[in-house]
């Protein structure tokens, strides 16, 4: 999001400043729904240290070019003291359309998210995927829950973000699908009677990316810190083998859709303060018991994958949120100084390591 500095407020002069970026970063750049904000895209990697030293890369390129235009960039998944009546809606077509679309909806505060695209062989390897990741989806959200304020108040949820979304059509989980055939007849169904123009209108928190041959994991705020991202990215890898590797299972060993979405409630709520419902042994389990039992069972593919240190770096996370961290910051009374330490946050100089970080050719 685009912040001016004097005051931490959003700056909503996207259009002008994607114009004015220079030859290479542009096109890494987009306009999103709200004109405070701009999505940042990683090229295409294989592991994750690469696609994280790009995310880096670009970061520090974005903050650089921003400071030519008096303003600062800052990640979370909202803004902690923007409201409604200051939103202005993207000059996009695409936007124009939403705006059009989702009325009020639209002109709401911006909320921001981490999607994170894993690349499957085939068609029916990503629908196995979509509806294998269906059960982790609440832990990951309860992992990246950073948006406790909203409208310049705590709201008492670690994820705001999640509630404000749902009030979209298409969003929440994506049901179980028996197969590609499945999902093509349901979306095409939406998009034959005029609900939607693409796929890309599914707003679901995982969904089905075919131009892109990609499963795209949509759940998660968006992040302050690179390291975040990083540590993130390598369980969303690691569990995308782990249910890729996995023999197909049966319809009825699918845990239940409504426990899944009480979990997530949960996991908004409560970030890793959740107790989360087992429905592999019943009653409830603490967040931090499901990330310790998610780790066992992904360790050895993120070996596999060359991401088992930003795995490593989850148990930091858990223990300090992104919400636990602004919620934090706040203790001095004052939101803005929040949006200030966000943005102190978004570019932070990443510390040398042993091994260098390559950003792929």
């Amino acid at each position: 999001m685009l912040v001016d500095p004097r005051d931490w407020s959003l700056a909503f002069r996207g259009d002008e400043v994607i114009a004015a970026m220079p030859p290479g970063l542009g096109d890494r750049l987009s306009l999103e729904t709200h004109a405070a904000v701009m999505e940042t895209r990683t090229e295409v990697h294989r592991e994750v240290a690469d696609a994280v030293a790009e995310l880096a890369e670009l970061r520090g390129a974005v903050a650089d070019a921003l400071a030519d235009h008096g303003l600062r960039a800052a990640a979370a998944g909202t803004h902690p003291t923007a409201t409604w009546d200051d939103t202005i809606v993207s000059s996009h077509p695409r936007y124009r359309h939403v705006e059009r679309s989702m009325r009020v909806l639209a002109r709401r505060e911006p909320t921001l998210a981490t999607h994170i695209h894993i690349g499957v062989p085939t068609a029916e390897a990503g629908v196995r995927l979509l509806n294998g990741i269906r059960p982790h989806l609440p832990l990951l959200l309860a992992l990246s829950a950073n948006s406790p304020f909203w409208q310049g108040r705590g709201t008492g949820f670690a994820s705001t973000r999640t509630t404000i979304f749902d009030a979209f059509p298409r969003t929440g989980l994506p049901r179980v699908f028996g197969g590609y055939s499945d999902w093509v007849e349901s979306v095409e169904r939406l998009i034959g009677s005029g609900a939607i123009a693409d796929p890309s209108f599914l707003w679901w928190d995982a969904r089905l990316q075919p131009r892109y041959g990609t499963v795209e994991i949509r759940i998660m705020d968006a992040q302050t810190t690179v390291d975040d991202v990083a540590a993130l990215a390598a369980l969303v890898q690691a569990l995308a083998r782990l249910e890729l590797e996995r023999p197909t299972a049966r319809p009825e060993r699918w845990p239940a859709t409504e426990v899944i979405d009480e979990n997530r409630f949960r996991a908004a709520r409560d970030g890793m303060d959740a107790r989360l419902i087992d429905h592999d042994h019943g009653g409830d389990i603490e967040a931090t018991a499901a990330l310790e039992r998610a780790l066992a069972a992904c360790r050895g593919h993120a070996e596999h994958l060359g991401c088992d240190r930003e795995l490593a770096a989850l148990d930091a996370l858990a223990t300090a949120t992104g919400a636990s961290r602004q919620l934090r910051d706040a203790r001095a009374g004052d939101l803005r100084r929040v949006t200030a330490a966000l943005a102190d946050a978004y570019s932070f100089e990443r510390p040398t390591v042993s091994e260098p970080l390559l950003v792929a050719a």
